[in-house]
């Protein structure tokens, strides 16, 4: 079951730490970018080229930029697509300590992607964003199911 409640789905986050580094890369050659989607975590058209979130050694050994390398969060509420505030609440959480994110949104979670070097500390906060959502929601005694 979805949910839609703003409170909700940052009270059931319950973000993770994924195993492994990420790095976002772009591709004009639409025949390369084919070969590496199998590996891609996602990818996305643009205008630009297609950019592909492939896994460091295999954005190295392709011949990217790896300077900028990125570990994956994962929110595991099955937030409604409907929803409004989760990407908010996170974008927040991490602006107030300086860590920069990208989401990825997919059909039953967001996955969060920010520096390595601040995974741990990303992590942190929204661990305590959703104790602190937790607590709001108990006390309001709601469910945010739909």
């Amino acid at each position: 079951m979805t949910v839609k409640d703003t409170t909700a789905m940052i009270a059931g986050m319950t973000p993770v730490l994924m195993p492994g580094g990420w790095v976002y890369c772009c591709e004009t050659d639409a025949r390369r970018a084919a070969e590496m989607s199998g590996d891609a975590f996602a990818t996305m058209h643009e205008a630009e080229g297609i950019t592909l979130i492939l896994p460091e050694p295999v954005a190295k050994a392709q011949g990217h930029d790896t300077s900028l390398v990125m570990r994956q969060i994962t929110l595991n509420v099955f937030s409604d697509l409907e929803g409004v505030g989760l990407t908010a609440a996170v974008a927040a959480a991490l602006t107030d300590i300086d860590v920069s994110c990208n989401v990825v949104a997919g059909y039953h979670h967001d996955h969060v992607f920010v520096p390595e070097a601040d995974a741990d500390r990303a992590l942190k906060v929204l661990q305590d964003r959703q104790r602190a959502a937790e607590i709001q929601s108990e006390s309001a005694g709601g469910t945010g199911q739909t």
